[in-house]
């Protein structure tokens, strides 16, 4: 499990050293997770594995006890929101607007995103709409 945690932290650390040394407009940690999918993509291809292989391994257990303390990551925020009320409900509407934009915005490119990968995969049956 301590090797998992080290992989996320180099994963990490790395994206943080690309994205300052190259004054890139993503967070490092965004850089970090897509190292992290490329070497995974990587390995597959070299030494095939399925998901359990992936869900048992020291990686595998790193992220579910991760996802599971996801909540207490959320804390902090809800303080903060607390804290500025009073700038809130100024900014409420624009807020309000940004987050159904947002929202709206981020389902479009999922479903964009899942069809591609979808029609790369290869799995669009014949006379399948997608």
């Amino acid at each position: 499990m301590i090797n998992g945690l080290l992989l996320l932290f180099a994963c990490q650390l790395v994206g943080e050293i690309a994205a300052r040394g190259f004054s890139l407009p993503v967070p490092g940690p965004v850089l970090g997770l897509l190292l992290l999918v490329a070497g995974l993509v990587a390995w597959n291809r070299a030494r095939p594995f399925d998901d359990a292989a992936l869900q048992a391994s020291g990686l595998g257990r790193v992220a579910s006890g991760l996802l599971g303390s996801l909540a207490l990551l959320f804390v902090p925020a809800g303080v903060g929101v607390t804290q500025h009320l009073g700038l809130v409900g100024e900014h409420g509407p624009a807020l309000g607007l940004a987050l159904v934009g947002s929202t709206l915005a981020t389902l479009l490119v999922t479903v964009g995103v899942f069809l591609a990968v979808k029609r790369l995969a290869g799995r669009v049956e014949p006379g399948d709409p997608s």
